[in-house]
């Protein structure tokens, strides 16, 4: 694709390397351009400082060191302090369903009986410039209720009278927008999403009741809170909104993250809306921040659940912490799927979300996650029988006692052939779709995102670094793991697994699949090597 050239622009010095599809005009304006490359130009170099400060820590992390709490912020964490009143349209988030931003997702989530809708730009969303720019197409048509589909069979999609409250999770401080570049450089990607969608949709939500919310992924300190804080406060002056008008959760699903609650609270306090348990993220990260450490290989991805004690340490302190501060502590996402085609499967796995369900409400979060709209009904039953009140903010669990160790604490449990197989299966098959366009996937009955295809391509990464043993006392080398890679691939062609693979991109998802996994040194983030890949005339979902 050739950029266009900016002397065709209404701007300077700014370049738009998508092309400009019919109604793109609308979102991409001049004011809305001018407004996200101010953004850009202000606090870029930021974005860069902090990711030198990640690398920076991580290589101290791979020399030996272990996450602690600083020393330095004591004080906050000592304080009595409380963040910023909410708005009433977020008191009450007992459950949320999350999804991309295509057009046919946007409109049955926000029809789907959830308190709130996070429309996500980052892990269910392939950030092919058509996806973002069509995204932020169909989020300003939700706000104003303008949205409608018609999917191929001629049937209607629109709001109902009464919708879910709307969140956007802009995508993460370590992806850039390859696309859009302000003074010859590509600018961060999070500041793109944010950009677009607030300036577009921060009026028009006030005037409705309602206002600017947004989720922050990815986040390991409390200075990256503080780049957003510092975004919002500019953003809300410059288009004269009210200071503390927007509201965001962040997302706690790094290690590095969790030792810091308190700060990242307090850095927010102004726009604070609390925290999520983001777990298939901490997972990963987990796995990152110890990749050079043989002592804490993790079994199976299936045993890794919220049982496991540094899980339980994580979200237990995330609560005690965030109704201290007087914000909600939200809990993690249930990625099944509802089985049409086996009812006992089905009830199999809606025991595991009730399950899920009442540990979290039990313990004192606030709401819950969902991944498909089926499991609304459920999840929702759960909250309000052990929660009839909008949130349990009230319960400070303040006999909540985490140490360090507590959240380092080494995952029990075994390493299987079927655990590498399933590994293998889904992160190729994942990067096949997420090179297509396609960001979040429903593989084996479970909804499957970049954070779970993560934790595919780690584990795999890890065992072979360290020379893990499955449990029938194989060596899990790269030979092994290469052919239980041609054997599964094989399974695929023959079709003896359920999928419909694009030929090419499959083999361009295997060869990634497996640089990743044998690579010396574990890579930050499989979208980042994937987006240099990426199928830049993927067009957006037609569902």
């Amino acid at each position: 694709m050739n950029p266009t050239p900016s002397s065709t622009l209404p701007w300077a010095d700014v370049q738009i390397l998508g092309p400009m599809r019919p109604g793109y005009e609308e979102v991409l304006t001049a004011p809305a351009v001018e407004f996200v490359a101010d953004l850009a130009r202000r606090f870029g170099d930021r974005v860069g400082q902090l990711m030198a400060r990640r690398r920076q820590r991580q290589r101290r992390f791979d020399a030996g060191d272990r996450p602690d709490f600083p020393a330095e912020s004591a004080s906050i964490r000592a304080g009595h302090w409380t963040v910023a009143s909410l708005p009433d349209d977020l008191l009450d988030r007992r459950v949320e369903i999350t999804g991309p931003v295509d057009r046919k997702m946007i409109i049955n989530a926000l029809n789907s009986g959830a308190n709130v809708f996070m429309a996500d730009f980052e892990d269910s969303t392939s950030p092919t410039w058509d996806n973002l720019v069509a995204g932020q197409v169909n989020l300003r048509d939700a706000v104003a209720g303008t949205i409608r589909f018609v999917n191929d069979a001629g049937k209607h999609y629109q709001l109902n009278g009464e919708t879910a409250t709307l969140m956007v999770r802009p995508r993460g401080w370590h992806l850039v927008e390859k696309h859009f570049r302000v003074d010859e450089k590509p600018i961060p990607a999070g500041i793109f999403d944010f950009g677009l969608f607030f300036f577009h949709n921060a009026r028009a939500l006030i005037d409705g009741g309602s206002g600017p919310y947004f989720y922050l992924p990815k986040m390991e300190s409390h200075l990256e809170a503080r780049l957003w804080n510092d975004i919002f406060v500019h953003a809300q002056e410059a288009l004269g909104i009210p200071r503390r008008t927007i509201k965001a959760t962040v997302l706690i699903e790094t290690l590095p993250a969790a030792f810091e609650m308190d700060e990242i609270l307090w850095e927010l306090r102004e726009h604070s809306a609390g925290l999520n348990c983001g777990r298939w993220d901490y997972i990963f990260s987990f796995i990152k921040t110890f990749r050079n450490h043989p002592d804490r290989v993790l079994p199976d991805r299936s045993q890794v659940t919220m049982q496991q004690p540094f899980l339980r340490a994580y979200a237990q302190l995330l609560i005690r912490i965030c109704h201290r501060r007087q914000v909600h502590a939200m809990g993690g996402m249930a990625a099944q799927v509802p089985i049409k085609d086996d009812p006992v499967a089905n009830e199999e796995a809606l025991e595991k979300v009730r399950t899920d369900k009442l540990r979290e409400v039990a313990d004192g979060h606030d709401g819950t996650w969902v991944a498909h709209p089926g499991l609304v009904p459920l999840a929702r039953a759960v909250f309000d029988a052990h929660m009839p009140q909008p949130n349990q903010i009230q319960r400070t669990r303040a006999e909540v006692q985490v140490t360090a160790e507590d959240l380092c604490r080494l995952p029990t449990g075994t390493r299987t052939e079927a655990g590498l197989r399933h590994n293998v299966r889904v992160g190729v098959q994942y990067l096949e779709a997420w090179l297509g366009g396609q960001g979040c996937v429903p593989l084996y009955h479970l909804m499957e995102d970049a954070a779970t295809a993560e934790i595919c391509r780690t584990q795999v990464w890890q065992w072979i670094r360290h020379g893990s043993t499955l449990d029938d006392g194989r060596t899990i080398t790269e030979t092994l793991f290469g052919n239980v890679l041609d054997e599964e691939m094989a399974r695929l062609r023959d079709g003896r697994e359920p999928a419909r693979l694009d030929a090419a991109r499959t083999t361009r998802a295997r060869d990634l699949f497996v640089r990743l996994c044998t690579a010396r040194t574990c890579e930050n983030f499989l979208t980042l090597a994937a987006y240099e890949q990426l199928d830049r005339l993927a067009g957006p979902s037609k569902e």
